[in-house]
């Protein structure tokens, strides 16, 4: 508990220092969800005790080029309903999600991870779309926010640059159809 006080510390000053987003990145609640449910939200709930503005947390499985399997959902995904973040973010692209899973977040919007980092070819925007399509029976329109699956620190430059040109531009055919 004393590391989320002082996580809401460096939140504050983030926020302060005029941050539009905050995002913490947690991959310890998906590898050990037994301990997470006995105070892995309690911790993260006080990291954000009483910040104004928008938060997120990333639900990671760990970075594409070192866990190149990772499983098709998450041990503890259902039990964010019960964080006071604002933002999820799932890897959803290289673990193939099942995104039923989604429909346990209604009151939260979804970063769905659309960007295989495990996969050096550059997605279509086509492949995008089908892939934010998958999530959309579980969450509104409204919630979903297109996300890598994680950070592109390995990827190369151009494979980066790529892979983002893909995801703004399914974006777009996004909005078009559903607008």
């Amino acid at each position: 508990m004393d590391y989320a006080a002082a996580v809401n510390e460096e939140i504050r000053d983030l926020f302060a220092a005029g941050a539009d987003i905050v995002q913490i990145d947690e991959p310890w609640m998906q590898a050990r969800p037994e301990k997470a449910r006995q105070y892995g939200l309690k911790a993260l709930n006080r990291a954000l005790e009483g910040v104004k503005g928008t938060t997120a947390v990333h639900i990671c499985f760990g970075y594409a080029a070192v866990i190149h399997q990772k499983p098709s959902g998450y041990s503890f995904l259902p039990e964010f309903a019960g964080c006071t973040c604002n933002q999820v973010s799932i890897e959803a692209a290289q673990p193939n999600l099942d995104c039923a899973v989604l429909a346990s977040l209604p009151d939260k919007k979804i970063m769905i991870g659309c960007i295989d980092l495990n996969d050096m070819t550059v997605e279509t925007p086509q492949t995008v779309v089908a892939r934010i399509k998958r999530a959309l029976p579980y969450v509104q329109k409204e919630n979903v926010i297109l996300a890598p699956d994680c950070g592109m620190k390995y990827l190369p430059r151009e494979v980066a640059f790529g892979k983002m040109k893909a995801m703004v531009e399914a974006a777009g055919i996004l909005r078009a159809e559903f607008t």
